[in-house]
């Protein structure tokens, strides 16, 4: 039987990348009459390594482990041998791993000795042991913050092929990756939000090096692009609006004078043919954008509802901005493929990211309108890092409607990230236990609810907690100076009503308007303040029960209606962004899926404690410093120097004398190389920690490396590396 902690292994980040075998054996014929075909699974060996038979026959080498048979690897993570079934049934024997090199034996397998017996053919045989054996590492970046010589401002796809090159070099396994989907809205600077994309299937214009599509034949052409992409590419930071203008500009005019011969060619073709179900509406999507100044598809008159009709007219009327579309997509989409094979070619897999969310002014809300609860926001509670919750503004899912066709469009989502991932972190996956919904008319996440859930009736409320509820609880406590809602305020300006808009006790479940949820943090509220104790106990009572107990296992089944149709949808490797308000049931769902946790120390998942441990880590997670939501090793230490002080002391095990200011490059180093060797199978850090180690290298002002501000709805993605990758040094532990 199959152990569980091997599923990660069997999937496409190894078994194609980091033990793919570079000179696999040719397939063994069909066992002749008088053979035996002995089959195991062993998905941890490395390139450098083989299977082979040891046994107690002279057949199989008499425990000789220089005379143990090696096994065939063409159909691996299967290996595969033919033997005399005389000579050796009966036989004692055993796996064992050996180095192809000097024959040197890597390992044995554990446990018992097996017996050969005819049945073994047909059975199902695991290398036992190892599943605990391998750890690796890798680098977390955004793609738009790469930057080399051959950039246009922002990086690019090809820009991975010099990174994971980086990265091999550095004995690493892996690259994370923000999404890469097309965000083009605007065309302004609020475009660059990489979590708020048009289409949850098309690429980024924005990551495409054009100059390798196609070279202008106009000599002013050339020096003026050479000349504003030297510009663009000598700037500290992103200009996203200049960069993305700039790369469309040049890719009309390459266009212009190769798009028939691309259009006419065998290979865009099956492009074509491979992608038109997300394809053809995305590209239509663009026009009607484009040709109506905005992206929200409801002020498009007649086409504000999506039909194939239309994309037929589309195709016809407006074929050549459909076929430039078509044209940008399909290079992209090769230069993300070579990117992805030269990366394999050094034994580093590409780890994509998906957010749980899309646009309500998406091609796939335009499309699928019946997939998503249109007049939701998405959002999560308050947090360390964002008080006041968070409002992604995104739809939530109508999982119902999904579940009709066994959430087809989440699988063809994840299939199309598997053309160019072998792993993908699942953004916010307590989405999929349940999702925090915000009434379209609020702006702070405060006000949102969990969904689904099971909401509190007043009779509830007094039976089973014996607490009083009043409507009164419902509105606000401080004068909102007539103001309807957060939004309208928001709208005339009053921003200083948006907290008096909060302060409710609970607020109305939006599928279930009898029925009440606590309001996130409300002891916080004036309401709270005003209660007889009595009600204070017994509201406390209730905000527990509700929050943390009352729904673990109707989560836990949410999750499995939904999960196990996904990860299995794909051979990648599911990892965790499991971090927030974390349910009881979360860590039971992804170790019975054996998705991978996310494990950040100063965000630990044990209660009452300030900082994890490295070393006591789940094996099936993936250890990291920071994320991009966070500050770097060097601002987290500047924050607060009582925490720092506090993790100094108990973590590092510092004296008080020894406790510097700032995180020096010996610190960062430290901290570093603990995750490296934490006892997570995955330790994948952001570059910019990697880089703080270094002090001839790290950026001057850590406050510049930090991605994304959560607390910030309007932040500008524009975060890019101060050093070439051409000259970044390697990170030598």
């Amino acid at each position: 039987m199959v152990n569980n902690t091997i599923k990660p292994f069997l999937s496409s980040a190894f078994t194609d990348c980091i033990f793919r075998r570079t000179d696999p054996s040719a397939p063994l014929p069909p066992p002749d009459h008088g053979e035996l075909r002995v089959r195991v699974l062993a998905p941890v060996v490395l390139p450098s390594e083989e299977i082979a038979l040891a046994g107690s026959s002279p057949a199989l080498g008499s425990w000789d482990t220089v005379k143990a048979l090696p096994m065939n690897d063409s159909s691996f993570p299967y290996w595969e041998i033919n033997l005399p079934a005389k000579a050796v049934i009966g036989a004692e024997y055993k796996f064992i791993v050996r180095d192809k090199t000097t024959g040197d034996v890597t390992a044995w397998e554990e446990g018992y000795n097996r017996e050969m017996q005819h049945a073994t053919q047909s059975e199902e045989l695991c290398f036992r042991g190892r599943e605990r054996w391998w750890h690796g590492s890798g680098v977390a970046i955004p793609v738009f913050s790469l930057r080399s010589d051959k950039d246009f401002g922002a990086g690019d796809f090809l820009d991975l092929e010099l990174m994971a090159d980086w990265a091999a070099d550095s004995g690493m396994n892996f690259i994370q990756i923000l999404p890469v989907n097309d965000t083009t809205m605007t065309r302004t600077n609020s475009d660059s939000y990489p979590y708020h994309a048009n289409s949850s299937f098309a690429l980024h214009p924005l990551y495409l090096r054009v100059d390798e599509v196609g070279t202008p034949k106009n000599p002013d052409d050339r020096e003026k692009f050479d000349k504003l992409r030297r510009h663009l590419n000598s700037l500290p930071a992103i200009d996203y609006a200049a960069v993305t203008n700039a790369k469309e500009e040049y890719m009309r005019l390459i266009y212009t004078e190769q798009g028939n011969q691309t259009l006419n060619s065998r290979e865009f073709s099956r492009f074509l043919v491979r992608n038109y179900i997300w394809l053809l509406p995305y590209a239509a999507f663009c026009v009607m954008r484009d040709r109506n100044n905005t992206a929200d598809f409801r002020q498009w008159g007649g086409a504000s509802h999506y039909s194939s009709d239309l994309v037929a007219d589309l195709m016809h009327d407006s074929a050549e901005e459909m076929n430039f579309i078509f044209f940008m997509q399909y290079h992209l989409d090769r230069q993300l493929r070579r990117a992805r094979d030269y990366a394999h070619s050094r034994g580093v897999a590409l780890k994509g990211d998906i957010p749980i969310g899309i646009s309500s002014d998406s091609a796939d809300a335009w499309q699928y309108p019946d997939l998503f609860n249109l007049n939701c926001q998405a959002g999560a509670p308050p947090d360390d890092f964002s008080i006041m919750g968070q409002n992604w503004g995104f739809p939530t899912y109508n999982w119902q409607r999904m579940a009709h066709d066994g959430y087809s469009w989440w699988r063809r989502r994840l299939q199309k990230m598997a053309e160019y991932f072998d792993a993908y972190r699942i953004d916010h996956i307590l989405g999929f236990f349940r999702i925090w919904q915000i009434p379209k008319e609020s702006v702070h996440g405060l006000l949102g609810h969990f969904s689904p859930a099971m909401p509190l009736s007043p009779e509830d409320m007094s039976r089973l907690y014996g607490f009083s509820f009043d409507p009164a609880f419902l509105l606000p406590g401080m004068p909102t100076d007539g103001f309807s809602s957060q939004r309208a305020a928001l709208e005339a300006g009053r921003n200083d009503l948006l907290e008096a808009f909060d302060d409710v006790l609970f607020v109305q479940d939006s599928s279930h308007p009898e029925c009440f949820h606590p309001r996130i943090a409300g002891h916080k509220t004036t309401h709270y303040a005003a209660l007889p104790e009595n009600q204070r106990r017994a509201f406390d009572r209730l905000y527990e029960d509700f929050f943390y107990h009352r729904h673990n296992e109707f989560w836990r089944q949410q999750a499995m209606d939904k999960l196990p149709a996904l990860v299995n949808a794909t051979p990648m490797l599911a990892c965790a962004e499991d971090l927030g308000m974390i349910p009881a049931c979360v860590p039971q769902v992804l170790d019975q899926l054996q998705i991978l946790s996310l494990e950040v120390q100063r965000m630990p998942k044990e209660y009452g404690v300030e900082f994890g441990h490295t070393d006591k880590y789940p094996y099936s997670s993936v250890a990291t410093t920071s994320t991009h939501d966070m500050s770097g090793i060097r601002r987290w230490w500047a924050e607060s120097p009582e925490r720092s002080g506090r993790y100094a002391r108990h973590i590092l095990g510092l004296s008080d004398n020894n406790i510097p200011p700032e995180a020096t490059p010996e610190i960062c180093r430290t901290i570093v190389n603990r995750h490296l060797t934490s006892s997570s199978m995955l330790s994948i850090l952001p570059l910019q920690d990697y880089l703080s180690a270094d002090g001839s290298i790290r950026r001057k002002n850590p406050e510049e490396e930090q991605i994304n501000n959560p607390s910030d709805p309007h932040h500008y993605w524009c975060y890019r590396l101060h050093v070439n990758l051409e000259t970044l040094p390697l990170y030598i532990r």
